[in-house]
């Protein structure tokens, strides 16, 4: 089984896209700097992207990609496949030659890992790992929100108490 850097950094990259873009086109340059991916590599992939019509692009000032899909209509396995990751775990890619030009005993195996691969990734949507992603960020909000306003209500219903007594 193998996944290159170049399905990752795709994926990588357009979950990047995918949580920013909001506010409209976003630069490569800044996918760039914060994944820490080569802006060449960068402009490779998001071609490949593009012709799969999974990006758009926008030209001039203020301009940069953009998801040219909803979300959740954007599958990993999409992404993937558009900047040409196999994902193969047999030795022979599939052509059953693998053991002396002949079917080796666990093709079997690998050929349904193959398809075990294939029907996760496809199942997996843009919109569902962003949303992962936010909700780790949230999360880590949320306990720090927590930790400054925890003394405030004691001191609230303290006052409300003291007020009460006078």
């Amino acid at each position: 089984m193998r996944l290159t850097t170049k399905g990752r950094f795709a994926v990588t990259a357009m979950m990047d896209l995918a949580m920013r873009g909001e506010d409209g086109p976003v630069a490569l340059a800044s996918i760039s700097e914060r994944q820490k991916i080569s802006l060449s590599y960068l402009e490779q992939l998001f071609g490949k992207l593009r012709r799969h019509k999974l990006v758009g692009s926008v030209r001039g000032p203020g301009g940069g990609y953009c998801i040219a899909r909803p979300l959740d209509q954007v599958r990993v396995a999409d992404i993937i496949r558009a900047v040409d990751e196999q994902l193969d775990a047999t030795q022979c890619g599939g052509r059953e030659n693998c053991h002396d030009e002949h079917r080796c005993m666990t093709h079997d195996l690998w050929t349904t890992l193959n398809i075990k691969m294939f029907e996760y990734l496809s199942s997996v949507t843009l919109a569902e790992l962003v949303y992962r992603e936010k909700l780790k960020h949230a999360g880590t909000a949320v306990m720090e929100d927590q930790r400054r306003l925890g003394p405030q209500p004691r001191a609230r219903a303290a006052r409300d108490k003291l007020s009460a007594a006078v």
